[in-house]
């Protein structure tokens, strides 16, 4: 799995368009946000927290769910030829998300600490940085998991709308404050939700206090369900294959 590991990393670095773009798009949306919700009060580092988690969010999935190519073009079934096991695939897969999911947390938060004028505590950026970082493990998971469903050709659209819903709805752009009661409760459910949460919690405050513990833990759990949904699946689709 190690020389897999590698290979796959050193291939996402060499894609040097989706890396740029990675990164271009959720420090671009900072820029742009950070000037629009000054106006209405909201902090600079409430925007940066919530964009970070956007950017890593993203960042993850997409990776995750370029399986679907992979499958698509008969890579997964080759691979099943070699000695590399279907939970070291699977894991290779997740470890190059994570990878890919910091440049864009890194890139929003220098952005915001240079231009937009944020100033934490070295235990703040440590938490704003790496503790959004962190909690972008079932997104990789979650990409997985959509690689494994759909197909390359439809691949775009339900990552998209994924991508649309996870973001807008889970309040990662709008405080979930403003939403109606019914839409307040859904975005609840989801993970990009308690992502937010940790990111905003970081930049606010410093610190992770109660409401980021309860994050990480619905991120854990998420984490769980979605690490076995994929290699239930995974097992299956090796099983007609």
């Amino acid at each position: 799995m190690t020389g897999y590991l590698a290979f796959e990393i050193r291939r996402t670095l060499r894609d040097a368009k989706f890396l740029l773009f990675a990164v271009a798009l959720p420090v671009g949306l900072y820029l742009l946000m950070a000037d629009r919700f000054a106006d209405q009060g909201a902090p600079a580092s409430y925007v940066m927290g919530g964009v970070a988690a956007f950017g890593s969010m993203k960042a993850a999935l997409d990776v995750g769910a370029r399986t679907a190519v992979e499958r698509g073009i008969g890579w997964q079934r080759q691979l099943r030829l070699t000695p590399l096991s279907g939970g070291g695939y699977l894991l290779a897969k997740a470890s190059v998300a994570m990878v890919v999911a910091l440049p864009p947390v890194a890139g929003v938060s220098l952005v915001a600490a240079l231009v937009g004028g944020v100033h934490l505590s070295a235990g703040g950026w440590a938490l704003a940085v790496l503790g959004v970082w962190a909690g972008t493990v079932p997104f990789a998971l979650l990409g997985l998991l959509i690689g494994q469903f759909v197909g390359a050709q439809s691949l775009q659209a339900y990552q998209g709308a994924v991508v649309l819903v996870l973001s807008f709805v889970g309040g990662l752009f709008i405080p979930v404050s403003t939403f109606p009661d019914a839409l307040a409760t859904v975005a609840k459910v989801l993970p990009s939700y308690w992502l937010a949460q940790v990111g905003h919690a970081a930049a606010l405050d410093g610190a992770i206090g109660e409401g980021g513990g309860q994050a990480a833990l619905v991120l854990a759990l998420y984490t769980l369900v979605l690490g076995v949904a994929v290699a239930v699946r995974y097992r299956r689709d090796t099983a007609r294959a």
